[in-house]
C-alpha cells in the first residue's frame, strides 16, 4: 500500500517512515470523536477572468458545499473524518495551510472541490483543465497522479517556475495525489508553510500516511 503510492505518486520516501506515520494516524482516528463539519466558508474574490484570486478580498456570500453535496448523515460522517485529518496534520506540523479536495463533476465540468481545510479562504474550485494546469500546482498534480514539493518559491519562480499565488506569504508548497482502490487520481491534498524548506522527509512521511487513508472518506 505504501510502496504503491509512493510509486504512483513518484515521492521518494523512505517507505518505513510512511509506514510508522500511518500507524500513528490510525490510532488517532480510532481515539477521537468527531468534529463540526463545516457546510460552508468564506472565499476571495476572483480577479479578471476569474483566474486568480484577490487575496484579502472576500466575497460577500460564502460558499456552499451543499450546491455539490447532499447534506445527509453518510455525507456528514465522511467529511468529519477528513476534518480529523485536518486537525491532526496541522496539530502534528504547525503547517499554515491544508486542505482536501476531490474531484468532482460540477456544471462548468470537473473542478477539484476544496471538502475541508485549515488556514486563511482560499478559492473552493479549480477547474480540471490543462489550460489551469498552467499556473495551478493543484491542477497540475490532479491530471499527471504526480506529487509536487517546492521547498522554496521564490527560487522556483525565478527560475522560471509557473505558480498560482493566492497568499503572498506561503515559501513552502506540498501538494499530493489521492487515489481510489483502481489507482485512479481522485482528488489531491495541499500544504502551505511560511517558512522555505518546511516539507522534510518527516513531514512528508506523515502528509503521505494521509493521503493513504482519505480517499475512504471521500464522499
Amino acid at each position: 500500500m505504501v510502496s504503491s503510492y509512493l510509486s504512483l505518486a513518484q515521492l521518494d520516501v523512505p517507505a518505513q517512515l510512511v509506514s510508522a506515520e500511518l500507524t500513528k494516524l490510525e490510532s488517532y482516528l480510532s481515539n477521537q470523536s468527531l468534529p463540526e463539519v463545516r457546510w460552508q466558508y468564506q472565499i476571495p474574490e476572483l480577479g479578471e477572468g476569474g483566474a486568480c484570486s484577490l487575496f484579502g478580498y472576500l466575497q460577500d456570500e460564502p460558499f456552499k458545499l451543499t450546491d455539490f453535496l447532499p447534506q445527509d448523515q453518510h455525507t456528514t460522517q465522511k467529511l468529519a473524518q477528513l476534518q480529523l485529518i485536518v486537525d491532526y496534520v496541522v496539530a502534528q506540523t504547525k503547517v499554515d495551510w491544508y486542505g482536501i479536495y476531490q474531484s468532482t463533476a460540477t456544471p462548468e465540468g470537473q473542478q477539484l472541490l476544496k471538502l475541508t481545510y485549515f488556514g486563511a479562504p482560499s478559492r473552493p474550485l479549480f477547474p480540471l483543465t490543462e489550460a489551469f494546469a498552467a499556473g495551478s500546482n493543484n491542477v497540475q498534480v490532479a491530471l499527471s497522479s504526480k506529487g509536487r514539493v517546492i521547498n522554496n518559491v521564490e527560487q522556483y519562480l525565478a527560475a522560471g517556475g509557473e505558480y498560482y499565488t493566492c497568499d503572498p506569504k506561503v515559501k513552502s508548497e506540498a501538494c499530493l495525489p489521492l487515489f481510489d482502490s483502481a489507482n485512479r487520481c481522485v482528488g489531491i491534498v495541499d500544504g502551505e508553510a511560511f517558512n522555505n524548506y518546511f516539507f522534510n522527509q518527516q513531514t512528508l512521511a506523515l502528509l503521505i500516511a494521509c493521503c493513504i487513508k482519505i480517499p475512504h472518506f471521500l464522499v
